[in-house]
């Protein structure tokens, strides 16, 4: 009997501590969410409750692509790319998120010693539409192309060297070939803090646009000209003040034409050498704004005195101006120039060009994946028609890239030319309108889709107008 009411007063006395036990183990099982987000982001977890019922959002998130490095623990569970891992990667020893990479997803290239080289091949198919008054072409045409880069990895100094080169064959329809090539090769000298010397070398080759005012009405080839450069420049920090010494050579060559009759006209009176020094002072109101005077003399010099109807065509040429340079960043940078250029040629009676001046460049990312690249040039364009000296042309280019997906990119460029010849020229003024769009899908790091589509159009004040249309669909190869 003794040993009963032992037994039950002992069972009794368990059950209300097995039902604490039990109660404290639901109590830990339901809290157990909890405190894991709350230790996976405690800043979010301790103020959560008050910024929600406050707002109704919840608290501020830092993008972990606009920092340098961000505390894991910034990031919610929802945007944590570790979160649903069981193998989540170590972090690093002081808890930081590295910064992500730009170049990821790229091809790495190829190292070459201390050189980084990256090669893209293209091969893409078009066709295209030419019309000028009632007269209409067209032609459909393969492009093969080569481009790439080649850049030092030193400690000091850079050298980079970039080429692109451009092969057209034509499959059916009528219509110019247009080759081109472009490489040129840069030396960077880090004489010193201050001190930075810049050695340039480069050519490119291009068939004579169809189009153009200098262009032989009655050719079945135009002239290949070829471009050769030679430059070097010092820069030098003063303080507050900043200068620079540049001095630049080209020689432009001009190959025959070919006639719709067979035979062949030489063009070599139009070989020149072009030598320019220019001058530039700037004065540092802050890191961000550089206000600078710009100032150039050059001279070009014919290979043959006279040309084929007896006009002396070397010239001088000066300049000078007036500019603001802008760096704040990768959001806004570039500069901008204002001044006025003149042109005083050796023949008296092809008179002087002379006229405002709008140079520079400037680079607007408006937000992330969006890039917006703004250029202005002012050039001369010597003519060729008896009497005429030539036209001063002003180039506005717009390009916009907008990256839709990490591996889709889309481009929308424009570009507007003004040729302005003088008031008693022969020459008629023109008007040349380009746009174009095109997407690149990056199938990988190494190969990608690419389609383009352009449209441009060039007006005359006197005589006909030309409209030419292209559409593309190619694959590009990167190593």
């Amino acid at each position: 009997m003794g040993a009963k009411i032992s037994r039950s007063i002992t069972a009794g006395a368990l059950r209300p501590r097995m039902r604490a036990w039990l109660l404290a183990g639901c109590a830990i099982f339901a809290i157990t969410p909890a405190s894991a987000q709350s230790l996976d982001n405690p800043s979010i977890a301790g103020t959560a409750t008050g910024i929600t019922g406050a707002t109704g959002n919840t608290a501020a998130i830092t993008d972990p692509e606009t920092t340098g490095a961000v505390a894991a623990s910034d990031l919610p569970p929802a945007l944590d790319e570790d979160f649903n891992r069981l193998n989540r990667r170590e972090e690093t020893i002081d808890g930081l998120r590295t910064r992500i990479d730009p170049y990821e997803g790229q091809a790495p290239g190829i190292r070459i010693g201390t050189f980084v080289l990256k090669p893209a091949l293209s091969e893409t198919f078009n066709h295209e539409r030419q019309k000028t008054g009632d007269r209409s072409e067209s032609r459909s045409f393969i492009e093969t192309g080569l481009k790439g880069s080649l850049t030092s990895d030193w400690s000091r100094h850079q050298l980079s060297v970039t080429g692109e080169g451009v092969l057209q064959n034509n499959t059916s329809g009528e219509g110019e070939e247009e080759p081109r090539a472009d490489v040129d090769a840069e030396l960077r000298l880090d004489l010193s803090d201050q001190t930075t010397a810049r050695l340039r070398a480069g050519y490119s080759f291009e068939r004579e646009d169809a189009n153009d005012p200098n262009a032989i009405a009655n050719a079945e080839e135009q002239s290949g000209v070829n471009i050769y450069r030679l430059g070097a420049a010092v820069e030098r920090d003063y303080g507050l003040i900043r200068g620079s010494l540049g001095v630049d050579f080209e020689r432009r060559t001009y190959g025959d034409v070919e006639l719709d009759n067979g035979t062949r006209l030489s063009v070599e009176d139009r070989n020149r050498n072009i030598g320019l020094l220019d001058a530039r002072i700037g004065y540092e109101l802050s890191p961000a704004l550089i206000p600078f005077l710009e100032a150039s003399v050059g001279k070009s010099n014919y290979d043959l005195r006279e040309d084929m109807f007896g006009f002396q065509r070397s010239y001088q040429n000066y300049a000078g101006r007036a500019g603001l340079e802008v760096d704040l960043g990768e959001k806004l940078n570039g500069e901008l120039a204002f001044g006025y250029e003149s042109y005083r040629f050796d023949d008296d009676r092809l008179g002087d060009l002379r006229g405002l001046s709008v140079d520079g460049r400037v680079n607007w990312s408006p937000q992330r994946g969006t890039d917006v690249l703004l250029g202005l040039e002012t050039y001369l364009d010597p003519s060729t028609t008896p009497g005429d000296a030539g036209s001063i042309n002003y180039a506005l280019t717009s390009i916009v890239t907008r990256q839709l997906r990490s591996t889709l990119v889309a481009r929308l460029s424009n570009s507007l030319t003004l040729s302005n010849f003088p008031s008693d020229a022969t020459s008629s003024d023109e008007t040349t309108w380009r746009t174009g769009a095109g997407l690149t899908w990056d199938m990988n790091r190494y190969l990608a889709l690419t389609g383009d589509v352009s449209y441009e159009r060039t007006n005359r004040d006197r005589g006909q107008s030309t409209d030419t249309a292209r559409i593309g669909v190619g694959l590009t190869l990167r190593r």
